[in-house]
């Protein structure tokens, strides 16, 4: 496997621009921190409006050209893409732990999860249908056909450096669209790395752009404000989610949004504890409890909870804490110091407001962002760790009574990405997923995500879906021709 330094020293730390690295417009340059250590990994072009508008001119100069590439031949590309980046797993998993945090064996899951989206999508590129049928009246013939929206603006997050950029730009892709991908300032070299490896697959210049940058609004303003530009789609906060929906409207673009989560994790008395467990550890601490998928409030059953808490308390006092690189690691760092600033104020309000803790619960002290992996039980619902998300290492536990109860506990937030619900008895699991206002729902599994299901929320948590056969729909619009 390669060196860090090796690595870092062969990555490319420019703007991605019509088919080149390029220098800043005006040579600015951000660090990205090793959060492992605090220290400086590279120093990356910082983009900016100019940048950000000679990106778009080049993504609509070959818009047209790329709309019109033969389906079969865009997906030979990303399926080159796939195999591409498949053999680059190593180089891109160290260089997500390296600025990201999450540990190894994570960062090489990611790549295989983040490149099935280039394969899945490279197979949906060949089976964008419409329909051609008579009129009911008789008088005529009605076709159906899809269109690229044009070009998209991706916004993408952190902790997921490479599969949430490929869960849009496979897509994108596949249904003929230009992309310009903005990646979280934290975490842009995987983005950078990924440009070069897709374009060693075949993707023309302009198709594919990344714009990394310090200040987010300084490329995505312009952006959405030039009305050549046909889409967005973003993961990411709430809270900026709503911003970006705003600034959509003034073009009427295209959005999908992927937001923040609050998931409930309910066990009931009669499910397996043992599975249970299982599926709690991997529904908080994936990724060091930073996803939004995590399961940020474990709900169970009162006469069981502390079975359950002993036993998952267990488990999480033995993780292994350190850099993501080094043997052994089961926690690596969070990914800044503002995120572990977050993450140690929820878990002082939770222990103030009443909570115990079972293990854990502070800083980590010595370089770089760690904190211990904690268990709090009986947190209290004035909490606000049951109200925003953790996106750390941290599981709240409450109980409940009745069946009702768990019910109304999982349904009380303003979000509904993803619910975890563990039972023997099927006609319950049916009955509260049914009930639990939740895009997704993993009864007796705590990972949900598969690149051929669609991937999404309901309420604050957005809008849109991706992955499945519904995930390139996001970036069609539909075509009616009325023949006589």
């Amino acid at each position: 496997m390669t060196d860090s330094a090796s690595l870092l020293a062969s990555v490319p730390t420019g703007l991605w621009i019509d088919g080149a690295f390029v220098d800043a417009a005006d040579g600015d340059t951000f660090a990205v921190h090793d959060p492992a250590t605090g220290d400086v990994l590279a120093r990356v072009a910082d983009a900016g409006e100019k940048d950000a508008l000679r990106a778009l001119d080049s993504a609509v100069a070959v818009q047209d050209e790329w709309a019109a590439t033969a389906p079969r031949t865009r997906s030979t590309i990303l399926r080159a893409a796939w195999e591409a980046v498949i053999e680059r797993t190593e180089d891109l998993a160290l260089l997500m732990t390296l600025e990201m945090g999450k540990a190894l064996p994570e960062s090489r899951g990611e790549v295989t999860y983040g490149a099935e989206f280039l394969r899945w999508f490279s197979e949906e590129a060949v089976r964008i249908q419409g329909r051609y049928t008579q009129s009911p009246s008789g008088a005529g013939r009605i076709l159906v056909t899809k269109v690229p929206v044009g070009p998209v603006l991706a916004v993408t997050p952190w902790n997921f450096p490479l599969a949430m950029g490929t869960r849009k730009i496979g897509p994108a892709l596949a249904a003929g669209c230009t992309v310009l991908v903005k990646p979280a300032e934290d975490t842009p070299l995987t983005m950078l790395l990924l440009a070069e490896i897709m374009a060693g697959a075949g993707v023309p210049a302009g198709v594919l752009s990344v714009l990394p940058a310090s200040n987010a609004p300084a490329v995505t303003e312009p952006l959405l404000a030039d009305e050549r530009l046909r889409k967005v789609t973003f993961t990411g906060s709430t809270r900026v989610g709503k911003i970006l929906i705003e600034q959509s409207a003034r073009n009427v673009l295209r959005t999908s949004m992927e937001l923040g989560g609050n998931a409930p994790f309910v066990v009931f008395d009669d499910a397996d504890i043992d599975a249970a467990v299982d599926g709690a550890m991997a529904a908080k601490m994936r990724n060091g409890g930073e996803a939004c998928t995590a399961a940020n409030r474990l709900i169970v059953a009162e006469s069981v909870r502390e079975e359950f808490t002993e036993k998952l308390t267990a488990r999480i006092a033995a993780l292994t804490v350190g850099p993501g690189s080094s043997d052994g690691t089961n926690v690596g760092p969070l990914v800044n110091e503002k995120q572990r600033t977050n993450v140690r104020s929820l878990v002082d309000d939770a222990v103030a407001a009443g909570a115990r803790v079972r293990t854990g619960g502070h800083v980590i002290d010595g370089p770089g962002w760690f904190f211990e992996p904690t268990v709090l039980d009986e947190v209290p619902p004035s909490a606000r760790i049951v109200r925003e998300e953790i996106f750390g290492p941290v599981a709240a536990i409450t109980s409940f009574v009745d069946e009702q109860d768990a019910v109304d506990a999982a349904n009380d937030t303003e979000f509904g990405l993803a619910a975890y619900i563990y039972t023997r008895d099927l006609d319950r699991a049916l009955r509260v997923s049914d009930r639990i206002a939740s895009g997704m729902v993993g009864v007796n599994r705590g990972v949900v995500s598969d690149v051929a299901a669609p991937f999404g929320g309901v309420k604050q948590s957005g809008l849109g879906s991706e992955g499945g056969t519904e995930g390139i729909d996001e970036y069609l619009d539909t075509k009616y021709v009325a023949f006589q």
